[in-house]
């Protein structure tokens, strides 16, 4: 019988966890299903959405209630909007106190203390998730609030920011495909920049954390943009950060545009292209002979760029038409245009490439198991909205029919490419 209670309970939980994972799904990935005009309507719609959730969590609570994983997942439905919520801070303590190891009620708790201004206990939260398991999340957090605690002196502030600094790292060094690390790492080294004497050397660090946040991790523009502004705000004579978020916006500018207009081509010359796609351009991508990243040999199945999900598409290739080419100032990404119909040019940015590697207009691309982003960039009034595929290396890429050869990527990356028997 004990045995069926558990394994009721553990089902039970289960199903709590996939309401509350679907509610913080439909906040951060809002801009997916609805359009930029709807903005102003985001947070209403997630409040409608969490009273929702909490209705559907009360019907199928049952003998889990007051268990601590419980606690923690209804405190943490109730914490997904930016307002505080008594509510969720008296069952996050509850949680925490049933069960002191349970990391990520600490973090949530943390994160309701932050909400009501209380930083002190803010951090007190974050410093104990972390006695318990050493998590990224809590990193993250404590080298926020570390550098929010209020002190007597400036001496004790200098040391808040340096530790600021080295939570940050160590955030960082648990995942280096996180952007928010970075954009904290880099958020931390600002502080430090105006805090011991504006030493040029911290500053650079701060840029480039804020440039790994937007290159060669997680794409993560909107927090690149966000973190040049305020490195620029806070030092107005300091002429990079602003050149660098001048650089960005008219990247994304230059891009958006050339994305809408499929590289500003005539509609008869595009389709003509497109009339040149045959199932050969494939290569080892449309014969079973594609090495998949388990090592296995698979067939993958031909789909429209417009069937492609967020993510990396297991088992697919699309295939198209480059319709233009884009570099930035840095060369990295290589970025240029794809189109297979009539539906929308997707960017397709490739990174870890030779200086000298390219793709050219009228090339068509085949690019196994496509990793999908979906980008909306909100900056200083301006709006930035579209559609990438990243690749980690030119090795993945098929062009006009045949695998590119080592010659073409710049460092050693893990990653399969299309194999030749």
């Amino acid at each position: 019988m004990m045995a069926e209670e558990e394994e009721e309970a553990k089902h039970i939980l289960q199903k709590l966890q996939e309401l509350v994972d679907q509610l913080y799904s439909f906040r951060d990935s809002y801009f997916e299903t609805h359009s930029v005009e709807d903005a102003g309507r985001k947070q209403q719609d997630v409040r409608e959405e969490m009273e929702k959730t909490l209705q559907q969590m009360e019907e199928v609570l049952g003998s889990v209630q007051g268990k601590a994983q419980a606690l923690m997942l209804t405190g943490k439905a109730l914490n997904v909007t930016p307002d505080y919520s008594p509510k969720a801070e008296e069952l996050l303590s509850k949680a925490v106190k049933l069960e002191p190891e349970l990391v990520e009620a600490w973090n949530q708790l943390g994160e309701v203390y932050w909400k009501k201004g209380d930083v002190a206990a803010a951090h007190t939260c974050f410093s104990g998730a972390l006695t318990h398991c050493k998590n990224k999340v809590s990193l993250q957090n404590l080298s926020m609030v570390l550098r929010q605690l209020r002190t007597d002196t400036g001496d004790e502030h200098s040391n808040h920011v340096m530790d600021s600094v080295r939570q940050a790292k160590l955030a960082v060094q648990m995942d280096v495909l996180d952007g928010r690390s970075w954009y904290i790492l880099g958020n931390a080294y600002l502080s430090l920049y105006f805090n011991t004497g504006q030493n040029p050397k911290i500053s650079q660090q701060a840029l480039s954390a804020y440039a790994q946040a937007l290159h060669k991790y997680e794409e993560s523009y909107g927090e690149a943009l966000e973190g040049f502004s305020r490195a620029a705000a806070l030092d107005p004579a300091w002429p990079e950060p602003q050149q660098r978020e001048q650089q960005l916006l008219e990247f994304l500018n230059r891009l958006t545009i050339l994305l809408e207009s499929k590289g500003k081509m005539k509609v008869k010359k595009l389709q003509s292209m497109l009339g040149n796609l045959r199932p050969a351009h494939l290569g080892p991508c449309g014969d079973g002979r594609y090495q998949s990243a388990s090592g296995q040999k698979v067939t993958l199945q031909l789909k429209p760029l417009s069937e492609l999900k967020p993510g990396v598409n297991s088992g697919a290739v699309v295939l198209g038409k480059v319709v233009f080419s884009l570099t930035t100032e840095e060369k990295v990404p290589f970025t240029f245009g794809l189109v297979d119909s009539d539906g929308p040019c997707y960017a397709v940015m490739v990174y870890n490439m030779v200086q000298s590697w390219g793709v050219l207009i009228g090339d068509s691309v085949a690019i196994p198991e496509p990793n999908l982003r979906l980008h909306q960039i909100q900056h200083k009034g301006k709006d930035y909205s579209f559609s990438s595929i990243r690749v980690e290396t030119p090795l993945l890429l098929v062009v006009n029919g045949k695998p590119q050869g080592s010659s073409s990527q710049a460092a050693a990356t893990v990653a399969s490419r299309p194999q030749c028997e």
